[in-house]
């Protein structure tokens, strides 16, 4: 196979994923919260396709059909609790949504 090699897609997504773990540690609004998880998302479906390549088989691209549908419902289902909360408290504080346990 030529052109770019497996590893550098494998440290791309590594590289990715880490942004967006740091992301979701770190801030507190709950929209960059939300894009950090499909960012970290997204990193886990290159790194599929990149093996997926590297081993000549499609069961990568099937995973990452999969990853793709749960993270289409995950936008749907956080959208709908994030606009929820903003109409309730007007802030999308992620320290806001502790205060609402029971």
């Amino acid at each position: 196979m030529s052109g770019v090699p497996t590893a550098w897609f494998l440290l791309l997504g590594a590289i990715l994923f880490t942004i967006g773990a740091v992301g979701v540690l770190v801030r507190r609004n709950v929209l960059i919260v939300l894009m950090c998880v499909e960012l970290m998302l997204n990193a886990v479906n290159l790194t599929f396709v990149a093996l997926g390549r590297e081993l000549n088989s499609l069961t990568g691209q099937v995973f990452v059909f999969f990853v793709i549908v749960v993270a289409a419902v995950e936008v749907a289902v956080g959208l709908a609790i994030l606009v929820e909360l903003n109409r309730l408290r007007q802030t999308a504080d992620v320290d806001e949504v502790s205060e609402l346990k029971g």
